[in-house]
């Protein structure tokens, strides 16, 4: 049986700190609540901008273009972990950070994976 589903562990980012092994062992206090990651520039931007997660930005018709997003560091993050935040942020502009966190949950996924 999966974890009961929270909606405030969806990152700004699309990740779904709900399901990530690390959060679930204690290592890792989720995205929403690591005071320490004043480095994660995505975080930073939604707050300034007053989003939740970067599906609501208009900013960037596509979010591969922005470069807070698309960096170094989550390119390799994708190559590793086979994950698709573009496709995890359009399922959040599709069906919202509620049942986005539902489906991660149902899943037993931290991210969409990539096909």
């Amino acid at each position: 049986m999966n974890s009961e589903a929270r909606s405030e562990l969806v990152a700004a980012c699309g990740l779904y700190c709900g399901e990530c092994h690390r959060y679930k062992k204690g290592k890792c206090p989720g995205c929403a609540g690591n005071v320490k990651a004043t480095w994660c520039k995505v975080r930073t931007c939604t707050a300034e901008r007053g989003y939740r997660t970067c599906a609501e930005c208009t900013e960037f018709p596509d979010v591969q273009a922005c470069r807070k997003l698309n960096n170094i560091f989550s390119k390799f993050f994708a190559l590793v972990f086979k994950s698709d935040r573009k496709a995890s942020l359009q399922l959040i502009s599709a069906v919202g950070v509620e049942e986005y966190a539902r489906e991660m949950t149902r899943r037993g996924l931290s991210v969409v994976k990539r096909r």
